[in-house]
């Protein structure tokens, strides 16, 4: 009869300690996963931002070293990504495969202009700083017009400046979730021997000595839980990678080196405090009020 019981006190321990690390590796993950976001919301937005092109449209009167000059000193200016020439003929060609005909054959002459995309760094795109570019190239008396999307660089940098912030309230507010959660999970488990803790205080043990052995428990399963959790955070990244390469989200390895290993210190940490406030409880606490 002493065995069958054993046998299911330890499977009943076996299962606690289960659904503890389960909760802890959940709740880390998920945590993980929002930290991504955070260290990505600026490098998946400045993805977008470098794919606006600065157009500058050139007078027919432009000559050819005045193009090269100017697509050279483009190309090395500091906000710029890239720059590329496109001749008109060749604008030509791609609006006539656009609409599926040669509009040349109607008009009898090509209307359109030389022109040369400027891709910026991600930086420098936004209405202030786009309008100061603009008209710096504009001093050029060969260049005919500097246009791009005015209303989508304002969209999308208010929606930048809009998403930024909410994602670090949402990552606040996850936060203070995770710790309630692993405290949840932590006092269940500390409630199941709350018994013992009560008998060996009543031996004369000190309080110290009763919350060493729950805390490096807990802690335990706090690095199990917490390897699960970054196991999974790197299948997710990896992942990520292999989908979108050019987000580069394997790049900064130092960042994402502190990310995991803020996770996993973080986890240990509230562990031990809610180990340890836990187990305070109970040793303050009556005998009589251990039933309630």
């Amino acid at each position: 009869m002493a065995t069958s019981f054993e046998k299911y006190q330890k499977r009943r321990l076996i299962s606690s300690y289960f659904s503890v690390v389960i909760s802890i590796a959940l709740v880390l993950f998920l945590l993980g996963l929002l930290g991504l976001l955070v260290l990505n919301t600026k490098k998946v937005a400045d993805h977008f931002k470098e794919k606006i092109a600065l157009t500058v449209y050139l007078k027919d009167t432009a000559k050819e070293v005045e193009i090269n000059q100017l697509e050279q000193s483009l190309a090395m200016a500091e906000y710029t990504k890239s720059a590329e020439f496109i001749s008109k003929e060749t604008a030509a060609e791609e609006h006539s495969e656009a609409i599926g005909e040669n509009f040349m054959d109607f008009l009898g002459y090509n209307p359109l202009q030389n022109s040369i995309d400027v891709y910026l760094l991600a930086d420098y795109v936004s209405p202030e700083k786009l309008e100061e570019i603009s008209g710096e190239i504009m001093t050029r008396n060969f260049v005919d017009e500097v246009v791009y999307d005015k209303p989508l660089i304002a969209l999308l940098t208010e929606n930048v400046r809009k998403v930024s912030l909410w994602v670090l309230v949402i990552s606040s507010i996850f936060l203070f979730i995770a710790v309630l959660l692993i405290n949840s999970s932590i006092r269940l488990s500390v409630y199941a021997k709350r018994f013992t803790i009560k008998t060996m205080q009543m031996v004369g043990a000190t309080k110290s000595f009763i919350r060493r052995p729950f805390i490096w428990n807990s802690v335990k399963l706090g690095i199990i839980g917490a390897l699960l959790a970054l196991i999974g955070m790197g299948a997710v990244l990896y992942s990520l990678h292999q989908s979108f390469p050019e987000l580069q989200l394997l790049e900064d390895t130092i960042l994402l080196g502190a990310l995991f290993l803020g996770v996993f210190l973080i986890g240990i940490f509230i562990v031990w405090l809610s180990t340890f406030f836990a187990t305070q409880r109970f040793l303050n606490l009556r005998t009589d009020e251990l039933y309630y």
